[in-house]
């Protein structure tokens, strides 16, 4: 496994294919691939390269500049006169979700194909994921594949993110978002028109971060999930990232688990409960991760307030605590509010 990761990411700048594997036939259905950025000038073009360079070919590429102050818009233009693929659109800033919306409107392809300005593919990525919903039929509206964690040079951090979860995916889906980030999957178009596109609402509410989960469990309530068993995805860990404004993310991750619970009544109470839980020992993590001990340590306490059960049979609960249970002089952050289920 190690070594299929390996070389994928040693290789994936350098490898355009123009073999007859990755040509366009007639029966290629047209990927549209969506790209919102703001302030991304220092990894958009890594992001936009790693696009470029799948096997498969039949793609249009569509940015959108969320009003970004940089060179984010000079940079996608640069390549966009490159590769008549590359499109730019641009907007104010009003967030990632309407950013990814606006490209959703203005795509004509079959296939929605997601990916942040950070994140980069490796090239097959998009020829398994379309072959795999080609595959799977109608009754496929997503196809994720597996990730691997990169930092701010393109090095491997050691974290993954693969399951094998496939077919009715919603109740383990509401668990648990197993897919793990927004750039992991292929999205069917006309799902879209059935369930509705990205959640604009959650940003106004100081609630930005799992727009895609709310929509991949829209979809998973009609649809079926199938999964690429390959490591194609960076995902990148950035520490000035909008991944890091955890308690945000917290209050959007609530918010979404409140809308399935509203509607859903006859979902037992007990795997909200859950979800929750796994969320707040994922934000537990995520701090450790970067050394805040004191944040680490609330998110422990609320993962056991929302579900005192689970979290205790994880030996990694303990791991946290005794590398985090030391004096400290930070201040608590009673400032931070949240909005349970």
């Amino acid at each position: 496994m190690a070594a299929l990761v390996t070389n994928e990411h040693r290789n994936f700048l350098k490898i355009i294919d123009t073999s007859n594997n990755g040509s366009v036939s007639s029966q290629s259905p047209l990927v549209s691939v969506v790209i919102p950025a703001y302030n991304a000038e220092d990894f958009i073009e890594r992001t936009l390269r790693s696009v470029l360079a799948q096997t498969y070919r039949n793609i249009e590429v569509l940015v959108v500049d969320d009003g970004s102050t940089d060179r984010t818009a000079a940079i996608v233009r640069r390549i966009a006169n490159q590769d008549s693929r590359v499109r730019l659109l641009q907007q104010v800033n009003i967030g990632v979700a309407a950013a990814r919306n606006l490209a959703i409107q203005h795509a004509s392809g079959e296939f929605i194909a997601p990916i942040d300005a950070d994140d980069i593919w490796y090239p097959k990525n998009l020829e398994k994921q379309v072959n795999c919903a080609l595959e799977g039929g109608s009754l496929v509206g997503v196809v994720y594949s597996w990730s691997v964690c990169i930092d701010e040079t393109d090095a491997l951090l050691g974290g993954i993110r693969a399951f094998s979860i496939e077919g009715n995916v919603f109740l383990t889906l509401l668990c648990h978002n197993f897919l793990g980030n927004a750039s992991a999957s292929l999205i069917r178009r006309s799902c879209l028109e059935q369930i509705g596109t990205y959640n604009t609402k959650l940003r106004l509410q100081n609630a930005q971060g799992c727009e895609d989960w709310d929509l991949y469990l829209r979809i998973a309530e009609h649809y079926q999930f199938r999964v690429v068993p390959e490591f194609l995805i960076g995902y990148r860990k950035l520490t000035n990232s909008m991944s890091r404004d955890y308690t945000a993310m917290a209050n959007s991750y609530c918010l979404v688990l409140q809308a399935v619970q509203q509607q859903r009544p006859e979902i037992p109470n007990v795997l909200f409960q859950l979800s929750i839980g796994n969320f707040f020992m994922y934000l537990a993590y995520e701090c450790d991760r970067v050394g805040d001990r004191t944040h680490t340590l609330l998110w422990i306490r609320r993962a056991l307030q929302s579900d005192p059960i689970t979290p205790l049979i994880r030996p990694s609960l303990y791991r946290l605590l005794l590398k985090n249970l030391r004096p400290s002089t930070a201040p608590h952050p009673e400032s931070e509010t949240l909005n349970p289920p």
